[in-house]
């Protein structure tokens, strides 16, 4: 018999608090989010996609049109020209932020009256699967809480973590090189809040149960507004302990199971999403046991798919993909090559010598990148993450420089992502092939703003309408090819994927649908130069009939082979 709800709630919340009461906490709990102590539970290893799914990430004002609010001329774009390419979209965050483009959220329950209102988003919920982020691991030093907190008032006074200067501190992991921890004057004296990102982003103290109870409140109220999918921003750091990392403790792994539990509860079909730029390893442990995660990031494929198309060598790639653990039935992997952030560099420790990752930082830098860093135990300055543009990363080749090869290895990049087991999403900026925008880093000081760029609509029409544009060349392309992923069983998030050993210039791996009535063969040239493949090196089934999907070609002598100019990419299916 399956365990109840409240049953399940209280084991867990025993884990984070042991020393307090937690069947009134877990009561709490379940009357914020409107369930039942015996609520019935979700089918287990249910998968809440297919491969029809792809997500956008977007901001809510990457698009700009004048006299229109943002989120209206994002419904507008989504609607006149992704309708038929996505299924979801992330809009980053959309609340009143005080910096850091929205992740040091004012208020949680509140959308930016500048992108729009909480109809705007109602809106988008309707046509598509709408992410949001769960900003949990720290709050704006301008929000009302934090305010509360200097006045020594509720709500606010205990929900921010304080840290004491003469603790040992070394431990901690970073990620930035600022001050952990920050003094501010309360009306009771100095107090020293701890700040893993900036002075500007207060840590949250779990400690304090009733955080978790305001955050259960906040998660109901996404929900009912048409949010499905959370993605939890960098919960990985959520729970402090001094004299240990404060990362990946155990009770941040133990939060988020509560925080599954009582989403999928309140509605089986969402999805919760952890964001942990973190080595391979440690970002895998988010799965937990099938009961954290429905989806990791696949943090580790930007930089080494980077590297891959710059170098013209995939071993790496290749040895990472045979490393890779298929996910269970319910678990899957969210799969992007760029996003708002950097191409982290930490996802690459253990699977790039130091040598190789100094060279692919001075192989971006000579394409217009930036570094940024964080700073570790011993007090040294490493680099965390690559400040570029996609398309501008994969210009030309770490030997060589740039090159006319940029657009057909950016489309490679996407062509490979497409079709890896796991959930492809596009950031908007790659979907549109934007360059570097080093004018809007001038403005901002920040050099993440490389690539937040702002198209005002009207250039983006302009662009997307003219056939010799990159941008209508790579936009249009990428619908292509996503419109043909979508309709193929094979490309399921959850289809059995097996490595193919056909050299270091040529990457390829074996997708199978789980009925097992589909197989596809990707194979990528991701060299400079063309490739031959003897087609008895990919082992056909010569009972089969097989076609390229991209470009319709079929394979009627299984004895030849197939030729690859530079960067071109075919999947190899026995059913159209």
């Amino acid at each position: 018999m399956t365990e109840p709800l409240k049953a399940k709630l209280v084991a867990m919340l025993a884990v984070v608090y042991p020393e307090r009461e937690c069947e009134p906490l877990a009561d709490q709990l379940l009357t914020t989010m409107g369930l039942d102590a015996d609520h019935p539970s979700p089918p287990a290893h249910q998968n809440n996609w297919d491969q029809s799914d792809v997500i956008l990430i977007t901001y809510a004002d990457s698009l700009q049109k004048a006299g229109q609010k943002p989120l209206v001329t994002l419904r507008e774009f989504l609607n006149q020209r992704l309708s038929e390419t996505v299924s979801a979209v992330h809009i980053l965050p959309f609340f009143p932020y005080s910096s850091d483009d929205g992740f040091s959220v004012m208020d949680y329950l509140a959308v930016n009256e500048s992108h729009g209102d909480w109809e705007d988003i109602e809106a988008i919920a309707g046509d598509f699967k709408l992410m949001a982020d769960l900003v949990i691991n720290h709050m704006s030093a301008r929000s009302r809480w934090f305010e509360n907190f200097r006045k020594r008032i509720d709500p606010g006074r205990d929900y921010f973590f304080e840290g004491n200067p003469r603790d040992d501190l070394s431990a901690v992991v970073r990620p930035r090189t600022s001050p952990l921890l920050t003094p501010v004057q309360t009306d009771d004296g100095e107090r020293h809040v701890w700040c893993t990102f900036s002075e500007d982003q207060v840590d949250l103290n779990f400690a304090n149960p009733q955080v978790l109870i305001e955050f259960a409140g906040i998660i109901r109220y996404y929900l009912e507004r048409g949010v499905s999918l959370f993605r939890l921003d960098a919960v990985a750091f959520l729970w402090k302990e001094p004299g240990t990392p404060c990362i990946h403790l155990q009770q941040t792994h133990e939060l988020i199971k509560i925080l599954r539990l009582l989403i999928e509860h309140h509605s089986p079909d969402a999805v919760v999403i952890t964001e942990t730029n973190v080595p391979n390893r440690e970002n895998l442990t988010y799965f937990g046991n099938a009961n954290e995660a429905h989806v990791i990031y696949n943090f580790s494929l930007p930089p080494l798919l980077i590297n891959t198309l710059v170098t013209g060598d995939c071993r790496h790639l290749k040895t990472w993909l045979m490393s890779m653990p298929p996910a269970q039935m319910g678990t899957t992997y969210l799969n992007f090559i760029a996003s708002h952030d950097g191409v982290g560099m930490r996802p690459t420790d253990g699977l790039l010598s130091e040598d190789e990752k100094q060279r692919l930082i001075n192989t971006m830098d000579s394409f217009g990148g930036k570094v940024s860093y964080r700073r570790t135990s011993d007090g040294r300055d490493q680099p965390y993450e690559i400040n570029i543009a996609l398309f501008d990363a994969l210009k030309g080749t770490a030997q060589a420089g740039a090159d006319h090869f940029q657009l057909q290895r950016f489309l490679c990049a996407h062509t490979v992502m497409l079709a890896l087991e796991g959930i492809p999403a596009f950031y908007i900026h790659s979907l549109l092939a934007t360059e570097n925008d080093h004018e809007r880093v001038e403005n901002t000081g920040r050099l993440r703003s490389i690539n937040r760029s702002q198209w005002s609509v009207d250039s983006l029409d302009q662009a997307l309408q003219d056939p010799r544009s990159h941008h209508a060349q790579a936009f249009e392309e990428l619908k292509r090819l996503i419109a043909i992923r979508r309709k193929q069983a094979a490309f399921h998030p959850n289809a059995t994927q097996f490595t193919l050993h056909l050299g270091l210039q040529v990457f390829g791996f074996w997708r199978q649908s789980t009925r097992r009535d589909q197989s596809i063969f990707c194979i990528h040239n991701i060299s400079d130069q063309t490739q031959q493949i003897a087609l008895s090196d990919i082992n056909l089934i010569g009972t089969d009939h097989w076609q390229d999907l991209i470009s319709g070609m079929t394979i009627d002598d299984l004895s030849g082979s197939i030729t690859l100019k530079p960067y071109q990419s075919v999947w190899l299916s026995n059913r159209e």
